[in-house]
């Protein structure tokens, strides 16, 4: 049986998407861009972008009960991987060690013009 995971505190889906999707104890993370989830409006600049997106994350993995512990694999898209230095800048103030595997991948397009995006799937004890 699946579990459909939403948070309001996280952009709603805009498309035919769950936030996340819960099967055993396994969570499937849809990808999150840079929205508001107040105002649904693209957030501003790259640094700005990639906080939002983490926060995104976070609400949605909140809204499920985990936390970022159970996060074990995250993917990153950018359309510009010269900002790949600083998603992990800006990603060591929400992660620790250990940090969850991870790949960085180069798109030429997301989402509403977003300039970065990011999925991953938990795994709960």
């Amino acid at each position: 049986m699946k579990k459909i995971i939403k948070s309001k505190n996280a952009p709603a889906a805009i498309g035919t998407y769950s936030q996340a999707v819960q099967k055993g104890n396994i969570i499937f993370l849809s990808g999150q861009i840079p929205l508001n989830p107040e105002n649904m409006e693209l957030v501003e600049g790259i640094e700005g972008q990639i906080h939002q997106v983490f926060k995104n994350i976070l609400a949605v993995i909140e809204a499920a009960g985990a936390s970022l512990d159970d996060l074990v694999k995250l993917n990153i898209y950018l359309t510009d991987l010269s900002n790949f230095a600083l998603v992990n800048t800006i990603m060591e103030e929400y992660f620790s060690k250990p940090y969850p595997a991870r790949a960085a991948i180069g798109v030429a397009s997301l989402p509403k013009d977003s300039l970065v995006e990011a999925d991953g799937f938990l795994v709960l004890d």
